[in-house]
Parts: C-alpha cells; sequence; structure tokens
C-alpha cells in the first residue's frame, strides 16, 4: 500500500516525532523513506541566514537518515529551495510518493496567522494521505 513515505523535516521536536512515526509505518510496509528539507527562500535569497538555513537542512536530514539507515529502511533525502509546501507538494508529484508524515507546531491565533501553517497547506492540497503529528508547544 505505501512504496514510499515522505517525512518533510525542519529539525523540530514536531518533526522529529513525526520521523519516529513514519519510521514505523515505513518499516511495517518495507516502503522507501523518503525525507526532504525545503529552504524557506521567503527569508532571503542570499547571506548569513540562508546559509543556516542550509546548515539547519543538512543537519536534520542527516540526522533522519541516521535514525532510518539503523532500523534497516532505505533513505533518500534531498534539500530543496522554495516555499516549503509548494516544494513538499512538488517533491510528492515528481517522486510518486504515497504518504507524507509531517510535524505540525500546533500554533494558534495570531502565531497562525503570522507564520501560517505549512502542514495546513500541505494537508489541503496534497493528492496523497498526510499524517499530521502535533509536535511540542514549546518548539
Amino acid at each position: 500500500m505505501y512504496n514510499d513515505v515522505l517525512i518533510p523535516t525542519d529539525g523540530s521536536r514536531g518533526a522529529k516525532a513525526a520521523l519516529e512515526h513514519g519510521i514505523e509505518i515505513a518499516s511495517q510496509w518495507d516502503a522507501t523513506l523518503h525525507v526532504l528539507y525545503v529552504v524557506d527562500t521567503r527569508l532571503g535569497r542570499s547571506g548569513p541566514l540562508l546559509e543556516a538555513l542550509r546548515d539547519e537542512g543538512d543537519e536534520a536530514v542527516r540526522d533522519a537518515e541516521v535514525a532510518g539507515t539503523q532500523v534497516g529502511l532505505t533513505v533518500v533525502t534531498e534539500i530543496v529551495e522554495g516555499n516549503p509546501h509548494e516544494g513538499i507538494l512538488a517533491y510528492v508529484s515528481e517522486h510518486g510518493i504515497d504518504m507524507v508524515i509531517m510535524g505540525t507546531h500546533g500554533r494558534t491565533g495570531i502565531d497562525r496567522v503570522v507564520m501560517g501553517s505549512v502542514a495546513e497547506r500541505v494537508v489541503r492540497r496534497s493528492p496523497v494521505p498526510v499524517l499530521t503529528v502535533r509536535g511540542d508547544e514549546r518548539d
């Protein structure tokens, strides 16, 4: 049923919780685990912030790759640049993803209005099932 499971990550606690669920599901179905980090270029096109985001992405996908390979999964990692929800949805379409498992910060009120919700946008537009895992509210 699930051959390719995508875990979009930003290195947060919510993403790490989603990774745990993703590893469990991918293991049950003997699926390939895809780990994606989208460098949010809306925050800047160059400079120290963009480099810090790239470094964060390198660490996040490396940590997820280690976790997946330790349990015997095939893990594919990628870092792309752009708008996070658009990058995630493009990856789903381009790589034949069967399921997305992603963390959510659980923001409400003005934080949600200001920050938006990548998870909500993916859930609304995804052509495949999306499992959201609520992260720690302190995250």
